[in-house]
């Protein structure tokens, strides 16, 4: 075995896909609905490494591939998490406040017990990475081999801990009372004898609601609606947004109409269409101006597996799915001015990456000095997080678009996370074996259990009881509270597919996982 194991140490590159492809079938095994994932790969590379270290073989691939991996998974996170995170602080600051006092309660027992448990800084830190299931976080470490080892001890408890929580949620769902209305649309007679614009009425109505066509009373025409539209007695007009906004909406204007316009296609068609032109992505609904040009609107918005209304406001991102609608001959027009390409959905905006990343890795070289000579810097992970949260917020900057098509910046990441752990686990095997002999891995699993029950449980009795979340909304919380999406897969082949746990997921996940990084360097340091 040795020859063999000598053959792969002086080939990293085979190495490398080796582990890519062993680690990631091993990954897709579900037990009990539940598979490793990404995390595999890690293992596999652990293990494979280990082996070769028995046999006397140095064996680990280039520090730089892990590099390369871990901040482009970073950036691609950030740049993902941007949008959702302020609005998070927006909307939820109460919630994320407690959730993250959670976690800092979590890294606070990590600290305690691991001093008392002998265990060194890098490896404290990368048992409550593994504890909470975050690889953002180990990616944020400068702890090298010790935080890996750290982190591949205590996951599995971590997983399996969580789930058993989201579990014990999961028995209250039947008194749910929180469901979300769907997005749906109904025909409006209006019978209220004030005039009033279609803009006025979506903003008094909180801004949930839009307007998409509208015909006048005593005549035939059925025309889109833009914000200027007045929609007069009589009119009959469609409302579009959640289904509770929509019954206020209908009991304030009129009555439900016995008929529906959307049915008539002759004057005005709908059609799917695809954001991909870069030029016109991180620029609102509005800024379109589709009904001065087109005489058409865009109704609804999807991205990725959620659905928006497509209000005057709403910052579009390049591979958005648009629902328009508007004049059968004008369609073909929008189509082509906005693109409607599939392969606006892979553009990776390398412009964007580059200058990011950059920027990035420059903020994350500077060292701030420490009373007592040392000195503090954010690292590369955390400074390519820091700027793609800042760039997926602002989508773009003048001419340059700085967000990134949702299914590229999903591939492009856990490309960047496979790299990252491949890595990681081919540093970390020799060391995982003296951990092993000399029984430090049991430190690292007691004191990963630990955490990973004070940040679970403890979520779950603050969230349930002083924040009153149904079961349903808290096991999507719960799962972005550990960043991880075999949990969230979890509760959602156990309660198929509500929306309420997507969520809550995205709810949490941006602060949680900003909130675990920063814990975990902070870990290090001290």
């Amino acid at each position: 075995m040795h020859d063999v194991f000598q053959f792969l140490a002086d080939r990293p590159i085979i190495v490398l896909f080796l582990l890519l492809g062993v680690g990631s079938a091993v990954g897709r095994i579900r037990i009990a609905g539940v598979s490793l994932g990404a995390v595999a790969v890690l293992f596999a590379g652990m293990g494979l490494s280990a082996a070769a270290s028995v046999a006397g073989v140095d064996l680990a691939l280039p520090a730089v591939v892990g590099d390369v991996g871990v901040v482009i998974f970073t950036f691609c996170v950030g740049v993902a998490a941007g949008p959702g995170f302020v609005n998070a602080l927006r909307s939820s600051w109460g919630m994320l406040l407690a959730v993250a006092g959670i976690l800092v309660a979590g890294a606070g027992t990590a600290l305690l017990l691991g001093r008392l448990w002998g265990l060194d800084a890098a490896g404290i830190a990368g048992t409550f990475a593994g504890a909470v299931t975050s690889t953002a976080s180990l990616a944020g470490i400068s702890g090298g081999a010790d935080a890996t080892v750290g982190y591949a001890s205590t996951y599995v408890f971590g997983v399996v801990g969580a789930l058993l929580v989201v579990g014990m949620a999961l028995r209250h769902r039947a008194g749910d009372t929180d469901a979300p209305a769907p997005i749906v649309g109904k025909t409006v007679r209006i019978d209220a004898q004030e005039t009033h614009t279609a803009g006025d009425l979506a903003r008094r109505f909180g801004g949930l609601v839009t307007f998409s066509r509208v015909r006048l009373r005593g005549g035939t025409e059925i025309r889109t609606v833009a914000d200027d539209t007045e929609l007069p007695p009589g009119a009959v007009v469609t409302v579009v947004g959640p289904q509770d906004a929509v019954a206020q909406v209908t009991a304030e204007l009129g009555h439900t109409s016995t008929i529906d316009i959307t049915r008539d296609r002759s004057q005005l068609d709908y059609r799917r269409i695809i954001l991909s032109k870069p030029a016109l992505a991180g620029r609102t609904v509005a800024s379109l101006r589709l009904p001065e040009t087109y005489g058409a609107t865009i109704v609804r918005v999807r991205r990725g597996d959620v659905e928006f209304v497509g209000t005057g406001d709403f910052v579009l991102h390049q591979g958005d799915r648009l629902r328009v609608v508007g004049p059968g001959d004008q369609l073909r027009k929008v189509s082509a001015y906005l693109g409607d390409s599939e392969r606006g959905m892979a553009d990776i905006n390398p412009l964007a990456i580059g200058i990011g990343l950059t920027i990035g890795l420059l903020l994350g070289s500077i060292e701030i000095p420490l009373p007592g000579g040392g000195h503090f810097s954010l690292g590369y992970a955390a400074g390519a997080l820091f700027i793609g949260l800042v760039f997926g917020r602002l989508g773009r900057i003048g001419p340059m678009l700085t967000s990134l098509p949702n299914t590229a910046g999903v591939v492009l990441g856990e490309l960047g996370l496979l790299l990252f752990l491949a890595a990681a686990g081919t540093t970390a095997g020799e060391l995982i074996v003296a951990a092993l002999a000399s029984g430090v891995v049991l430190g690292y699993v007691v004191v990963g259990a630990v955490v990973t029950t004070v940040v679970m449980l403890g979520g779950y009795l603050v969230l349930r009881h002083l924040f009153h979340l149904g079961g349903t909304r808290l096991s999507g919380v719960l799962a972005g509270t550990q960043t991880n999406s075999a949990i969230l897969a979890f509760a959602n082949a156990r309660t198929g597919h509500d929306p309420r746990v997507a969520l809550g997921y995205s709810l949490l996940y941006p602060a949680a996982i900003v909130v675990k990084i920063l814990l975990a360097q902070l870990l290090v340091l001290l």
